[in-house]
């Protein structure tokens, strides 16, 4: 603190090897769940039948009970669901998931890295090809929605606070990402369905949705991303401004 050097302590108290263990068990899909809750997501849980024994585990609501009851997730008692309560046990989640087992899961995390780099430096083919990989990735596990796209940039949670139909302007903006770093640019993205990315652009002006960022001194990235059903096909519009 006299250094003022503030770093994630918590997780270094424990290796994530601990962590690996109980969600490689994939008990009806575990690894799904936790890929949805690493983009934001919650996770539907029944918690009754947990008999508080860490070693004769049979389902996934045991498996996502014990994580509960460890500090690993938090759980929603209104809705039943569980979700990543904070940043730094997002992280231990990011490591497991990296592990070589994980296959496909461990791609679409990686891939998201290079999505974020590719939306800042304005590269739209490229972007809209990565939502598009990313949206087939994933189809089995989330429609095509603003939880979907939010996976694609899940590691963006490193350095922006993302969220979801945001009020702003005159409406809600799909997805925000508010930078946490004062180097970063704000990202505004907005979602069309079957319309053009240039509607969706026009949306975000229209609806002056970067007024959100009033008191933000910087670059902002507005994003318009378009799925067309006919072709099955995504498109993307990247423009900046500056304030």
């Amino acid at each position: 603190m006299r250094f003022s050097c503030f770093n994630n302590y918590w997780t270094s108290t424990e290796t994530y090897e601990a962590l690996k263990i109980y969600i490689d068990m994939d008990f009806d899909g575990l690894r799904e769940d936790i890929l949805l809750m690493l983009g934001g997501g919650s996770v539907k849980v029944d918690p009754t039948g947990f008999q508080n024994d860490m070693k004769n585990l049979v389902s996934k609501d045991d498996v996502l009970t014990l994580l509960i009851h460890l500090g690993y997730l938090a759980y929603r008692a209104e809705s039943s669901e569980v979700f990543i309560p904070n940043k730094e046990i997002l992280y231990e989640f990011r490591n497991a998931a990296r592990d070589k087992e994980w296959g496909k899961l461990r791609e679409i995390l990686y891939a998201s890295e290079e999505l974020l780099k590719m939306t800042i430096a304005g590269k739209e083919k490229e972007v809209a090809a990565a939502i598009e990989k990313a949206h087939t990735d994933v189809s089995s596990i989330l429609t095509y929605n603003t939880a979907a796209v939010r996976l694609a940039y899940y590691t963006a949670v490193c350095d922006y606070a993302i969220i979801r139909e945001l009020p702003a302007g005159i409406g809600y903006a799909d997805i925000v990402f508010i930078p946490q770093i004062a180097s970063k640019p704000a990202i505004v993205i907005e979602l069309k369905y079957n319309r053009s990315a240039k509607t969706a652009i026009k949306q975000i002006k229209a609806n002056q949705y970067p007024e959100v960022f009033a008191d933000f001194s910087g670059e902002i990235i507005l994003v318009g991303i378009n799925y067309s059903k006919k072709t099955k096909k995504h498109t993307c519009k990247i423009e900046k401004i500056n304030k």
